[in-house]
């Protein structure tokens, strides 16, 4: 080694790893130094004993302090310690979404961003894991010595939920978040989690603001991209085929192509160890003008009833799905999304992310109360047999910070391409890099201006059941979908009327009111307002009470509407 460099050693989460420096370094050029050698996302400390006292951390935040004046030589170990709750000040919802949103997708995005401030209390579902032990049991092995009543031996001792070679047999191929979770506290009963930030730190008083000043103490670290080895939702299933045949029927009907959101509840996925899965039981389709080439989003005035409702019938948001089908000549559908073009545009990778730091995934292992999403994306495009079929993404955590702060921008040609923005008088951007192979199989470091999206990206299985479930009922002749501008699918009293004469006697009453397009309907119209007084049938829909919804039907509210059906549409 050259007498001008030295070797230090590094210890963290992580592992072991080493880091050469030139002996003249200065503190900050350490700093930067260590945070891209592991690719650390968050303010960390150095200490000399990892059991040392508070103050004993070595100062890597002067600007004047060079490794000789603190006194770090060559050979010295540094341990290197998270920061806890020194995350950076993100910028309001509204300028990221301007900056962020996907074009194709529409600009304007009306979901507003659910802000850490508030923290949330954990899904149910993770509450129901967080109580399980997650470990998988074994059978005797040929290789244990033991009879099958004595205990187990190391051949047949449980294995942990994060376990690599049970993964990798069973074709796993990204553990839950739960097992994450796990095999980061390595026993212990806690873990710190930290969100990605990639904006200055607000309220630094040691410099002017940027563009005039930043410092090592409010400057974002580099990011370096690196395969999410988990995903937050282990499975997106809908409850049954109609659910999204009745979706794709827009499709069908017009050839262009179609967005909507999926409401449904999370549970725990038994074909993963701690696995999550969203069941969706409905598809809300907002405002949105719609071309055989893209979509764009429209500001939605009901998105509120929609919560509303969805609320009060137990269903939450909990990921979006939208088409890119095209006919062939053949009749079939093409197949063009593949490893040799993308499977998600940049366009589509940004809005996910958005998408996903709207809905944040309640953590009290995180200090800002949320940590990633469970929010999915679903796409419905051709497959290799030329056949409709969906494939299921998440976007990583590093995405959703780059989404959210305004980092990334999709690139004019190339949808598989997508670009990190340069820091400009108005933003500061940090360096994004990612790891790539060159032709000699080497392994080198690339600035992402461009960024290829795969890196981004987490596969998530898409499926409906073997025996279908039907939160909602399905008749021969669905009730119209909302917000769609064509003959025979708009809303009104004229279709209320017609759906209503499919239920003649009382005991097909209950099913009329098992719709969540026909309840969203009644909730919003104004002919005869009647939201107020829902509460009752919404509970009894939601608990699959038929005596409560036939009760209900007997109010004033719902006869009035009768009335006004049999003196006008009859």
């Amino acid at each position: 080694m050259p007498a001008n460099q030295i070797t230090l050693g590094l210890r963290s989460s992580s592992g072991r790893k080493r880091l050469n420096l030139p002996a003249t370094a200065s503190a900050s050029t350490l700093r930067s130094s260590i945070a891209q050698e592991l690719a650390l996302q968050e303010d960390f400390k150095l200490k000399r004993d990892l059991n040392g006292k508070p103050g004993d951390e070595i100062k890597i935040g002067s600007k004047l302090a060079t490794l000789r004046t603190l006194g770090i030589k060559h050979g010295d170990v540094l341990y290197v310690v998270p920061e806890v709750g020194s995350r950076f000040q993100p910028e309001t919802p509204t300028q990221t979404q301007a900056t962020a949103a996907s074009p194709s997708l529409g600009g304007s995005l009306s979901r507003k961003k659910e802000a850490g401030a508030v923290k949330r209390a954990e899904d149910e579902v993770d509450r129901i894991l967080g109580g399980q032990s997650g470990r998988i049991e074994q059978g005797k092995t040929p290789n244990c010595q033991h009879s099958s009543n004595a205990q187990k031996c190391i051949y047949c001792a449980p294995k942990e939920p994060f376990d690599e070679e049970y993964l990798k047999a069973e074709g796993i191929k990204h553990m839950s978040f739960q097992a994450y979770l796990r095999k980061l506290m390595g026993g212990k009963l806690f873990t710190a989690l930290e969100d990605i930030s990639c904006v200055i730190k607000a309220g630094c008083g040691s410099h002017k603001p940027w563009p005039e000043g930043i410092c090592s103490k409010c400057q974002p670290p580099a990011v370096t991209l690196n395969s999410q080895p988990y995903r937050h939702v282990d499975n997106i299933t809908f409850e049954n085929p109609s659910i999204v045949d009745n979706f794709l029927a827009y499709w069908r009907a017009t050839g262009a192509q179609r967005m909507g959101f999926l409401y449904g509840v999370y549970e725990v996925h038994l074909d993963v160890p701690l696995g999550v899965k969203a069941r969706v039981a409905a598809i809300y389709e907002p405002p949105q003008e719609c071309t055989k080439d893209g979509i764009r989003i429209l500001d939605d005035d009901r998105e509120s009833q929609v919560e509303k409702l969805a609320g009060k019938l137990g269903l939450q948001r909990v990921g979006w799905i939208f088409t890119d089908l095209v006919h062939d000549s053949s009749g079939y559908v093409k197949h063009f999304r593949n490893v040799d073009s993308h499977f998600l545009s940049a366009q589509e990778c940004i809005m996910a992310g958005i998408y996903q730091s709207t809905h944040p995934n309640p953590c009290k292992h995180a200090s800002s109360g949320s940590f990633g999403s469970k929010f999915g994306t679903v796409l419905v495009t051709g497959n290799t047999e030329k056949q409709v079929h969906m494939e299921g993404y998440q976007v990583s955590n590093q995405c959703m910070a780059l989404a959210r702060d305004g980092c990334l921008i999709p690139t004019k040609d190339a949808p598989e391409l997508g670009y990190i923005r340069e820091s400009t008088s108005e933003k500061y951007v940090p360096d994004v890099f990612y790891k790539q192979k060159d032709k000699y199989g080497n392994e080198v470091t690339k600035i992402s201006r461009p960024l290829p999206v795969d890196y981004l990206l987490v596969d998530v299985p898409v499926s409906t059941p073997l025996e279908p479930v039907f939160t909602f009922h399905v008749p021969k002749s669905p009730f119209p979908i909302e917000n769609r501008p064509m003959e025979g699918h708009l809303q009104d009293f004229a279709s209320l009327a017609a759906y209503r004469r499919q239920f003649i006697g009382p005991e097909d009453l209950p099913n009329l009111f098992r719709d969540f397009h026909l309840l969203l309907y009644l909730a919003t119209q104004t002919v005869n307002p009647i939201l107020d007084h829902m509460d009752s049938l919404l509970t009894a829909v939601k608990e699959n009470k038929t005596d409560a919804i036939i009760a209900w039907s007997k109010s004033e509210h719902w006869q009035t509407i009768e009335l006004l059906l049999e003196a006008g549409y009859n």
